[in-house]
């Protein structure tokens, strides 16, 4: 099991640094996708920071978290807490706006998939933690 989550926690890692160039290196492009308008240099500045930056931050953290198997449940953790917050509020999104359409849905599909994938990982090595102690 603890293969098999350092293995989600690296492909997570390349599909968040993946996407967070993509942001940075086409950003007209990205934003489009998303109904994102960058008004302005502050905007295009902000579109980079947290569309690029923390996106690529978040996947070195993963791939951090995967290297040694002492510290993947502590990636799992952060795991289901990030994209507990990102389905909690992408939930809420949807109630309050029209945006379930095109890109917006597949990334939500996504998140989806990656906190139920997380969270079972999550509760399977807990479980086999505290059935071998």
């Amino acid at each position: 099991m603890i293969v098999a989550a350092r293995v989600f926690l690296y492909v997570l890692a390349i599909l968040y640094i993946g996407l967070g160039i993509w942001c940075a290196v086409a950003p007209s492009t990205t934003s489009k996708k998303v109904g994102f308008e960058r008004i302005g240099e502050a905007g295009r500045s902000e579109f980079m920071t947290v569309y690029g930056g923390l996106e690529v931050g978040m996947g070195i953290m993963f791939a951090i978290f995967a290297i040694r198997p002492e510290s993947v449940v502590y990636g799992l953790v952060a795991c289901v807490a990030v994209h507990g917050g990102i389905v909690a509020f992408r939930t809420a999104s949807f109630f309050l706006y029209d945006a379930m359409h095109g890109m917006v849905v597949q990334l939500a599909i996504g998140e989806w998939i990656i906190l139920l994938v997380s969270s079972t990982l999550l509760l399977a090595l807990r479980q086999m933690t505290a059935a071998g102690a």
